[in-house]
């Protein structure tokens, strides 16, 4: 059969363009495969513009994309506690999707690898391999057969689970009139937020001057709220908390993210592979991705480059953080565990490197245990036993994604 390229990713996000860049680096190992990358056309099926934040030692292959990047952060507990620390070696880096698609698509036009406009129907398996179909931007049928495809397009329903939460959030990249802003130091959680009945909520602040910042309201409860609940939201927020006074709001940005116990797939076929948060990338707890995904997509090019079967390529997030992840999602939903309390006690008591290390699912099992002990151990160890006594069940669509 003659194959259109060895690779076809599916999607143009963080998880398609990383995957694509690690797979045609010419300082990789073995010689580079030939790509194509499959973008969706401008319209409903194209994820919006967003910030993604990670933490990362010392320099990093998107340093020079960054828009901005913090050596301290704050924590404010409910009834104004505050919790400011250094971050040890970590910096936290703030990266605009804008940015990193404009440069990893000039990166990989230079290597001549094709990325084709298309609205992608299926991608299925096929004789050795495997094949992408859907209609390009004129609305006619296109068909792209490789020997494998790595799809980061989410999935339309979410895996049967035990507990299912979403993180839901609206931000406002704002200008104020007065210096405002610490640029010095990002807010990570502010829990003087009105909470939900179920779940918790907070703020959310990275400033990039003393007059602007991206302000954010952010809840993990079990359903998006309206449009207009989202702006009286932030509003409050900006007024009412951090009392800004009067500010300009330049744009504005929102996003649904699943928090979930359930076991995502890791393919929907033996040549087609799914990749970041359709993969598994994001963790259950916090809903952190990115850096998951760097870890992700550069073990996965390794096996695809030196032709190593990609079953050998272990769980991005490994099985002690999944039954974590899952003993603390469940005391949210049950509310036995007050999400503001808890998290800034953690920030209160754990290192602050070792806790942003957890956060992201990097810490060892030693280190687990000590931050375990910190945590409200009854209502923990009573989630814990009740898990396998519930059922998994499958959660309607997600709102909000493409």
């Amino acid at each position: 059969m003659s194959w259109d390229a060895d690779v076809t990713v599916v999607g143009a996000g963080a998880a398609g363009l990383s995957l694509a860049d690690r797979l045609t680096d010419p300082d990789g190992p073995a010689p580079a495969p030939r790509v194509v990358v499959v973008e969706a056309p401008a319209g409903p099926h194209r994820a919006p513009d967003r910030t993604w934040c990670y933490w990362e030692a010392g320099d990093g292959p998107f340093d020079d994309m960054l828009t901005a990047s913090w050596a301290r952060l704050r924590v404010y507990g409910s009834e104004g506690h505050l919790v400011d620390r250094t971050t040890g070696p970590l910096r936290y880096k703030m990266l605009r999707s804008q940015r990193f698609t404009t440069v990893m698509r000039q990166r990989l036009r230079a290597r001549g690898v094709e990325v084709r406009r298309m609205t992608v129907d299926s991608a299925l398996d096929t004789a050795g391999g495997a094949e992408v179909r859907g209609r390009d931007a004129a609305g006619q049928q296109s068909v792209i057969r490789s020997r494998w495809v790595c799809d980061s397009r989410p999935p339309p329903y979410l895996p049967a689970a035990r507990t299912t939460l979403l993180q839901h959030f609206r931000g406002w990249f704002v200008t104020t009139l007065r210096p405002a802003f610490d640029p010095a130091v990002p807010v990570l959680m502010d829990f003087r937020t009105p909470q939900p009945a179920r779940g918790l909520s907070f703020g959310y602040v990275l400033p990039l001057s003393p007059h602007e910042a991206l302000v954010e309201y952010t809840e993990f409860s079990p359903s998006v709220l309206s449009a207009n609940a989202y702006e009286s939201a932030v509003r409050h927020y900006c007024d009412e908390v951090l009392r800004l006074g009067e500010l300009r709001v330049l744009s504005r940005e929102q996003g649904v993210i699943p928090m979930t116990d359930g076991r995502f797939p890791r393919r929907s076929g033996r040549r087609v592979l799914l990749i970041g948060g359709a993969g598994g990338a994001t963790r259950p707890s916090t809903g952190y991705t990115f850096a998951a995904i760097q870890r992700q997509t550069e073990a996965l090019a390794g096996a695809l480059r030196t032709g190593l079967p990609p079953d050998g390529v272990p769980a991005v997030h490994g099985r002690r953080a999944r039954a974590m992840d899952a003993v603390l999602l469940r005391a949210l939903d049950t509310g036995r565990v007050e999400g503001g309390s808890f998290f800034t006690r953690l920030f209160s008591s754990v290192p602050t490197e070792r806790m942003l290390r957890f956060l992201d699912g990097a810490t060892t099992p030693w280190e687990d245990i000590g931050i375990g002990m910190r945590t409200p151990v009854l209502p923990m160890l009573l989630s814990l036993v009740e898990l396998p006594l519930l059922p998994r069940t499958v959660p309607a669509a997600v709102p909000g994604r493409h």
